[in-house]
């Protein structure tokens, strides 16, 4: 087998976090008569989907980022995935279930070729709870490959302030919420949280956040499952696997337990529900030495993902 080629991205999303509106608005466009040429023309994608340049640009990055378009014939088209969430016919077209939303939340942090840098490294490889400006900034600069040490402070730290912005709703002077976040539907998710405010080596005073480490209710058996799938059957390194460690669905990165920022007791109660969310598709095996999930017959993707949504009916 082949390696897959990854090319992480550093930019591309002109500094916007995503907009509540901008992905169903995409894939009513593009499931439009010649819709698949919608980012052909940049003016004419403006019109279409009613922002400005910059933000046509933003609106194409989240929605390659979430994976709910891809390339075909010169153009796009929604992706199965796209088309079966927020589709006109999809389960949660207008983006109101929290588990569509840890669903957009998963995609972005787990795309296996075009992984976005910023997530890849604050979701897997920082691992503390919280976390200033200041002193991320370094440990990005330290993380970049060598072909990409060239990448300036700038795109860096725009980056980064995107990143915190998906999650943190950023405040005016009196506490109203900014007009740049009111849309961005990942901050309900309570991922990330402010925790307060510390000085900095330049004795000026920055805010300290911090990652939602608390049991996570919103995140059901059958989301769980569907994203353990994901993770284990797009993982090169496990792809092939019968079997998975409990640690390994904790710990490494890209698992749903680095993703979702889950205790370990809360990815084990998880664990165990997964026999029953996947109709015993994959069984979770417990002995005194040994925990392990097992694939036991074959299940689609497709059907994982709409258990998420039939187990609520």
């Amino acid at each position: 087998m082949s390696a897959i080629k990854i090319n992480p991205r550093y930019s591309g999303h002109e500094t916007f976090a995503c907009r509540y509106a901008w992905l169903p608005k995409i894939i009513a466009e593009l499931m439009a008569p010649g819709g698949k040429k919608l980012f052909s023309d940049e003016n004419d994608a403006m019109v279409h989907l009613g922002v400005g340049k910059n933000m046509v640009r933003s609106a194409k990055f989240w929605a390659e980022a979430t994976q709910i378009i891809e390339e075909c014939d010169g153009g796009f088209r929604p992706s199965q995935f796209g088309n079966q969430l927020i589709g006109p016919e999809g389960w949660d077209p207008f983006l109101e279930r929290p588990e569509t939303l840890w669903l957009i939340h998963w995609k972005i942090a787990t795309h296996s070729t075009r992984p976005l840098f910023h997530w890849q490294q604050m979701l897997n490889y920082w691992h503390r709870s919280e976390f200033t400006e200041s002193e991320l900034l370094p440990f990005l600069e330290h993380a970049l490959p060598k072909d990409k040490e060239k990448t300036s402070k700038r795109t860096l730290a725009d980056g980064l302030r995107v990143f915190i912005n998906s999650y943190v709703p950023t405040r005016g002077k009196k506490g109203e919420i900014a007009e740049d976040n009111l849309d961005c539907p990942l901050a309900e998710l309570g991922l990330i949280h402010i925790a307060g405010e510390r000085l900095n080596q330049l004795n000026q005073r920055e805010t300290i956040y911090s990652y939602n480490l608390d049991e996570k209710p919103s995140i059901s058996p059958e989301l769980f499952a569907y994203c353990l799938f994901d993770f284990w059957t797009s993982n090169e390194k496990f792809s092939e696997e019968k079997s998975l460690s409990a640690r390994v669905v904790c710990s490494e990165a890209g698992s749903p337990g680095q993703i979702f920022k889950l205790q370990e007791r809360e990815v084990n109660t998880l664990l165990d529900t997964v026999s029953t969310a996947t109709g015993h598709s994959m069984v979770f095996e417990e002995s005194q030495t040994l925990q392990q999930i097992w694939r036991k017959k074959p299940i689609t993707e497709e059907a994982l993902l709409d258990s998420i949504y039939d187990s609520a009916l």
